[in-house]
């Protein structure tokens, strides 16, 4: 019953923060489109995130062991909102700037909240290791669900109630609110070991350098996620000229990735025995 109550009290902080981020996926480029941007301009949007995501994404994990756990996941919160609310503005800058927040968002968004339970678990409650991934299993689980309903919602606002491509966000931010109200009243401050940015940095290349491997595996990853972001930046200006329900679309993508990671499961079941190899 114990963990069972852990396991709550990270849900509810832990999901609204999911939620709000995939509203945000179905109407981003048609946000841009409805500003009357040129797709060149769009493209420099996208980028401006996706290397966000990468620089911060190098820094997180020793800014959220230095920063707190708890006081990341509500920076997180606040980062986003603000990233949302730059959404109501026309001026290419200030989007400029919304796209570089929601980098940096998206990367505490997997590290903060995730480190802080793991911490939570092991440290402070004792409770045994191989739960962690009854945790974490669920949490993937009740992710597709979101990601699926997320794309209906932000459909319903932007088309049903013909308030445009600017809603979702404008709903995602009640969400990451409560997210962060939740952590900073029901969760414990916990910090990670203090590392060297630099020293970590190295021992990841190392690690990278010396085991062929790892370096294969980092290869075909990067090249697969790149197919995914050309994907993500090309399907909305290919299907909406058709006149192509974006939300709905969207949680038909989602569907079909919840059913590939049921069937891969299904796959490695005992039942079967299909190890990756």
């Amino acid at each position: 019953p114990a963990f069972r109550r852990f396991q709550r009290g990270y849900y509810l902080g832990y999901l609204p923060a999911l939620a709000a981020d995939w509203l945000q996926g179905p109407y981003l480029y048609k946000l841009y489109q409805h500003y009357r941007f040129l797709e060149g301009q769009i493209a420099i949007l996208y980028v401006c995130g996706f290397a966000s995501s990468v620089v911060f994404g190098l820094v997180s994990s020793s800014l959220v062991d230095r920063l707190g756990r708890k006081k990341s996941c509500v920076l997180f919160s606040l980062t986003y909102s603000i990233c949302c609310l730059a959404k109501l503005s026309r001026d290419y800058l200030v989007l400029a700037v919304g796209r570089v927040l929601g980098g940096l968002s998206t990367a505490l968004l997997f590290s903060a909240f995730e480190a802080w339970y793991i911490h939570e678990h092991v440290e402070r409650y004792d409770f045994p290791t191989e739960w962690i991934a009854v945790t974490f299993s669920q949490t993937a689980f009740w992710n597709n669900v979101i990601a699926v309903g997320a794309g209906g919602t932000a459909d319903f606002f932007a088309e049903w109630l013909g308030l445009g491509p600017v809603a979702p966000f404008m709903v995602s931010i009640p969400l990451l609110v409560l997210s962060g109200v939740f952590a900073v009243k029901n969760w414990d401050e916990n910090y990670g070991k203090k590392r060297a940015f630099s020293k970590t940095c190295g021992d990841g290349l190392k690690c990278l350098l010396s085991d062929r491997r790892i370096l294969l595996l980092g290869t075909i990853q990067a090249l697969f996620e790149s197919v995914i972001y050309i994907f993500i930046f090309l399907w909305t200006p290919v299907l909406d000229p058709h006149g192509a329900p974006l939300g709905i679309v969207f949680s038909s993508f989602m569907a079909a990735s919840m059913l590939g990671s049921s069937l891969y499961r299904l796959a490695i079941s005992k039942r079967y025995h299909l190890q990756p190899v």
